[in-house]
């Protein structure tokens, strides 16, 4: 596969893992370069199958290759556990999920580690950190969809979930840019809307900050944040 050299960006189908892990996701991208280097050269010690070669390798990770100018340039199916088996530190996916929890906030440091070794981390274990803060966290995707993109979602809505909404609507008054557009994200979240609607009521400031919003920056959220996002008759925290 001579083109395989001009690769910049690969993306990785692995439907059968997530099975076994469920915070690895079933499709994500790989950009960084020395990441690109190490599948590429993978692929290129692999000898091209013989033309009477059926493969049984089903459940084995494949590989969409593309160039700078967003060309698909090649695809290929391989086997490579430990560079891409979740389950393994040093393979790409553990990579991933090192390098989000090293970006966490530093008082969740910890909390985010357990979850990239793949524990159940109850919320309760986590240090008190405001909850301004894990809308950050929550508004800070991976970039490139990396696959730390399902822990970046779920780690911090679980911490999340465990606050009552009177504490997440002052959270949301607290919070910053991008601690909104996390906070839209929860808000609108399954999370927050299948709570009874007794629970749901927001006070008119917070209620008024994530329309805002969500009307100029998340807009596919804003008509669910308009339904299920109650109005509270008054902001009933004062601090």
């Amino acid at each position: 596969m001579k083109s395989v050299a001009r690769t910049v960006r690969i993306v990785v189908t692995d439907h059968a893992r997530p099975s076994l892990f469920p915070d690895h996701p079933s499709s994500y991208g790989i950009t960084d370069p020395d990441e690109v280097r190490d599948l590429v050269a993978a692929v290129a010690r692999v000898p091209p199958p013989a033309e009477d070669f059926v493969c049984m390798c089903q459940e084995e990770p494949k590989l969409m290759l593309y160039d700078a100018a967003g060309q698909r340039i090649g695809g290929f199916n391989g086997h490579w556990p430990e560079l891409l088996d979740p389950a393994i530190p040093g393979s790409v996916p553990g990579r991933h999920r090192a390098a989000w929890a090293a970006a966490a906030p530093e008082a969740l440091r910890a909390y985010a580690e357990g979850w990239a070794r793949g524990e159940t981390v109850r919320p309760g274990t986590a240090p008190p950190v405001p909850l301004s803060i894990v809308f950050c966290w929550l508004g800070t995707p991976p970039a490139g969809g990396d696959a730390a993109r399902l822990l970046a979602r779920r780690a911090p809505l679980a911490l999340l979930e465990a606050a009552t909404t009177d504490e997440l609507a002052w959270a949301v008054r607290e919070t910053n840019a991008t601690g909104l557009d996390g906070a839209v994200d929860f808000f609108s979240s399954e999370a927050f809307t299948a709570r009874h609607p007794k629970k749901r009521r927001v006070g008119a400031t917070a209620r008024d900050l994530l329309l805002r919003h969500a009307r100029t920056r998340r807009p596919e959220h804003l008509a669910v944040l308009e339904r299920r996002v109650l109005r509270a008759v008054e902001d009933r925290i004062s601090r």
